[in-house]
């Protein structure tokens, strides 16, 4: 491009920047941003979000300090991607307080986290046993009511965000446990928990407690959605369990529920590997209204 009679802009410098942080090449995508500014290219918040990515990625914080001052610096206005990225990255090395402590400095500055932040320190909270303060973390992000589709019972959607912190961390053991103490303490799992736990499940490979699971849900009430299938079909196909999941897919079929985005995409990467096996799905169950 440089050669020829278009010259490279800030967005195909920011893309280049990215892919670099992408693949932990973060030096090299410095070096593009020092000279996006030899150029006096304009350089935003979106190219500093992947630098910063790339340096939590390594744990450089003193670099991500560098990098949120140069941003201030030049007048540039973290936003709220930038707060998630560092967060996520100090809770990942269990520096939950410090992430938190970034949250309300970026609260002061104007920044309001969403969701997904207030869920990334949460989670960090639980995985250090530490559910005080994550309950106090939920409550403040239900006070602002940043969390989508708050509903009364919203005690049952702080166990959601710490199943699921659980069960992504290959707790299971601590996720099941509270699962099962639900009942005890008066609350009734949702179709989100009980997901939330399948695919916790699904993820150990263990695909017949799964398959339980989505029986006591129905025992229970609670009307399985697409989700819940959809979990369980691309436990069967990450521990290949082809011959298994035929048969689930009789009942996936039969109820009208279909394959999501992440499923085909994992069906089709098995696929790939071993042709053989698309002669044993007897039908791809897509598009249907559910």
């Amino acid at each position: 491009m440089e050669q020829g009679n278009i010259k490279p802009d800030e967005y195909i410098y920011s893309i280049a920047i990215h892919a670099l942080c992408n693949d932990r090449m973060v030096d090299a995508a410095i070096n593009l941003l020092n000279e996006m500014k030899q150029k006096g290219i304009t350089v935003d918040i979106v190219t500093y979000n992947s630098l910063i990515d790339g340096r939590c990625k390594f744990g450089q914080w003193e670099k991500v300090r560098t990098l949120l001052s140069e941003i201030v610096n030049s007048n540039i206005y973290p936003n709220v991607r930038t707060l998630t990225i560092v967060t996520d990255g100090l809770c990942k090395e269990g520096k939950v307080e410090d992430a938190e402590e970034v949250m309300r400095h970026m609260i002061e500055k104007g920044v309001e986290p969403n969701t997904v932040t207030y869920n990334v320190i949460i989670d960090g909270y639980c995985l250090r046993g530490q559910m005080d303060r994550a309950r106090r973390i939920f409550d403040s992000m239900i006070d602002k009511s940043i969390k989508p589709d708050i509903r009364e019972d919203t005690d049952i959607e702080f166990y959601n965000v710490v199943i699921n912190g659980l069960c992504k961390n290959g707790q299971l053991d601590k996720a099941r446990a509270i699962f099962e103490k639900l009942s005890l303490i008066g609350l009734f799992p949702d179709v989100i928990t009980y997901n939330t736990i399948i695919n916790g499940f699904c993820l150990e490979g263990l695909l017949d407690e799964a398959k339980n699971m989505l029986r006591k849900m129905e025992e229970n009430g609670c009307s399985p959605n697409n989700g819940t299938y959809n979990v369980i079909v691309r436990g069967f196909l990450k521990f290949s369990k082809i011959s298994e999941m035929t048969t689930f897919l009789k009942e996936m079929t039969e109820r009208d529920f279909s394959f999501d985005a992440s499923t085909v995409e994992l069906l089709i990467d098995v696929i790939a590997k071993d042709p053989s096996l698309l002669n044993m799905i007897p039908q791809f169950p897509l598009g249907n209204k559910k």
